[in-house]
């Protein structure tokens, strides 16, 4: 009987596993730190594919999920320039990745995302994840999150994950500053010291499987 019960136990956890996008051995593998991450090329807002491996002479890519709609993302978006702005000349740009379903919040959509970007004068490329294939295999979760990649030979590692600072309020209570801490200890050829931080935000739309 206990041997039945045990049984039955193990059955239910493997149906239940089926079912669990985040646990089938058939999707993709999220990514840990120090992990290489796989190309991807996804569509800009002005129309053209961009590629992680277009990034491949500099020193890293600074990936960050966000979207139209949620009040967090808003609310860093001065910040995701200043970012860019400040290293992108070092050779660390930043990409901004739109993974939401736009079914769940029109402001979303694609078409919004061409308009936000051109309001707020983006100069990074805002690529929109259709399939939200890349957001799971960085296993993002919510808008905004940051995911610090170092380029390596012909290849990019992830080096840090999370949130882009301390205060997603106000940029001026700001006192860790997670992203800058992470590139600028990078490009001293210095270890990471916090690698992961909690991103505070809005949950990932997904769509339904």
């Amino acid at each position: 009987m206990k041997t039945l019960i045990g049984l039955l136990a193990v059955m239910m956890i493997a149906v239940a596993a089926t079912f669990d996008p985040a646990s089938r051995s058939d999707g993709p593998r999220v990514y840990a730190l120090g992990d290489v991450v796989q190309d991807f090329k996804l569509k800009n807002v002005d129309g053209r594919m961009v590629s992680l491996s277009d990034y491949k002479n500099g020193k890293g890519v600074i990936v960050v999920f966000t979207t139209n709609h949620c009040p967090f993302a808003k609310a860093y978006e001065e910040r995701l320039i200043a970012l860019d702005r400040k290293y992108a000349p070092f050779g660390f740009p930043l990409l901004a990745i739109q993974p939401n379903d736009p079914s769940a919040y029109a402001e979303d959509s694609f078409e919004n995302m061409k308009i936000r970007a051109q309001e707020k004068n983006f100069p990074f490329p805002y690529l929109v994840d259709d399939t939200q294939s890349i957001a799971r295999v960085f296993g993002a979760t919510r808008t905004p999150e940051a995911f610090v990649l170092k380029q390596a030979g012909d290849h990019f590692t992830v080096e840090y994950a999370g949130a882009i600072d301390d205060n997603p309020q106000s940029a001026s209570g700001v006192r860790r500053r997670y992203v800058e801490d992470a590139v600028n200890n990078l490009l001293a050829s210095r270890p990471v010291v916090t690698t992961t931080s909690k991103a505070i935000g809005c949950a990932i739309k997904w769509k339904s499987l």
